[in-house]
């Protein structure tokens, strides 16, 4: 089928047969063939390939500026193709694959949508490279800003902006891109889900209701360095103990307010197994349903480390298109309605004001981020399905939604 060739195409792609995990970082060379892999895909079927100022790569079925200009934009389903360190298979790429599914299924079916059809790779949505998650997509909306984008830095000093060119692309052109959002009519994003919720509710596929506020921010521990075998205890300014407390700190606030809180990466020097270290630079991942108790997480553990919390992103909770979402449950027969701590690029779209939508395929382990995320085949054809019929019913003659007005998106 369809889909399994598409899996397996990509599946060797980044994986470390150390871990059994996936290292498919924004632009570089793991992501150079996962982008040549999706313009072959685009060119297999006939559509066509356009790249917007973030670098971000729409296959396009039909012409979405002639469609936009006659106010019937397009509807576009896909997700990303990057990874966390050592992360699993199916975060971002189900999303992607059940895409180009999803459309060679309704041409099988003889659908001749009513307006564009797209598939769209967010480029560096993950943030592990550069430490901005959703970086594609919240550059084309302007929630982070091209300056500040282009002077991101890797954990070995390289600047977003030198990456971008060495992949063969100019960094100048980072930045907002209307015309890019202008095509796009509905968003319906594709997961595997990030939880047990479906295994315990027995279901293969549900909807998305909304996203938790999460942020990052970084916690510069200073210290000195000195030998670890000739100095005192009481003569130590040792910054191993400030990230010792931190930690413990993120547990504790997390718990005490309702909020999860993670220190996932942490950079040590001079990182010598025989030297106390000069400094530690830790960083914080806190979420929850309330966005004062989310940021308090973060002010309570930058207490207890003796230092500043440095907001590298911060991304409000967000609510997907009532209407839209409405309309896919009921589509699908009632399909549960699921919220999630985890951010996705449906999510910057929707705070951009775009109806989008999102659906969950049901992962049995509840792990994500880890070798042992999974999605049973006939869940994950499930979700090919289902998006599928999304699509169908959006792209048909009685067409999207219509884009929010107010506070409602």
């Amino acid at each position: 089928m369809t889909f399994d060739t598409l899996w397996a195409a990509i599946e060797p792609v980044g994986r470390d047969l150390r871990s059994g995990g996936y290292r498919r970082f924004a632009w570089t060379r793991e992501d150079a063939t996962l982008r040549e892999w999706f313009a072959g895909e685009a060119a297999a079927r006939g559509l066509s390939l356009t790249l917007d100022r973030a670098g971000n790569q729409w296959a396009w079925w039909g012409d979405p500026d002639a469609a936009a200009s006659v106010g019937r934009p397009g509807v576009v389903m896909g997700s990303h193709l990057d990874s966390v360190p050592d992360g699993g298979a199916y975060d971002g790429p189900l999303g992607v694959v059940s895409a180009f599914a999803a459309l060679d299924a309704l041409r099988a079916r003889g659908f001749i949508p009513s307006r564009p059809v797209g598939v769209v790779n967010f480029a560096d949505e993950e943030g592990a490279r550069f430490g901005v998650a959703c970086g594609g997509s919240r550059i084309i909306t302007g929630a982070l800003d091209g300056e500040r984008a282009r002077g991101l830095r890797d954990a070995d000093g390289t600047p977003l902006a030198e990456a971008v060119a060495r992949a063969g692309r100019d960094p100048a052109h980072l930045g907002p891109d209307p015309e890019a959002l202008r095509r796009i009519g509905a968003f319906v994003e594709l997961h595997v889900e990030q939880g047990r919720a479906l295994a315990v509710l027995d279901r293969p596929v549900a909807v998305g209701s909304s996203i938790w506020p999460h942020g990052r921010w970084r916690l510069d521990l200073l210290g000195e360095a000195n030998h670890a075998g000739t100095t005192r205890l009481e003569d130590r300014r040792d910054p191993m103990l400030a990230l010792a407390a931190v930690i413990t700190a993120a547990r504790e606030a997390a718990s005490a307010r309702g909020c999860v809180a993670t220190v996932g990466k942490v950079l040590v020097e001079p990182n010598g197994v025989n030297a106390i270290p000069s400094a530690v630079r830790a960083w914080l991942d806190a979420r929850g349903p309330d966005e004062p108790d989310v940021r308090a997480v973060a002010e309570e553990v930058a207490a207890r480390g003796g230092t500043l919390a440095v907001e590298e992103s911060f991304t409000a909770e967000t609510a997907f298109s009532a209407p839209l979402r409405d309309r896919l449950a009921a589509l699908l027969g009632d399909a549960p309605v699921l919220g999630t701590g985890a951010g996705h690029d449906a999510g910057i779209l929707a705070a951009a004001g775009i109806p989008a939508a999102m659906l969950f395929v049901r992962n049995p382990t509840g792990v994500s981020h880890s070798p042992a995320e999974h999605a049973e085949r006939a869940d994950c054809l499930a979700g090919v399905d289902a998006l599928a019929l999304a699509v169908a019913d959006l792209a048909g003659p009685a067409g999207v939604v219509p884009r929010p007005q107010g506070e409602d998106r």
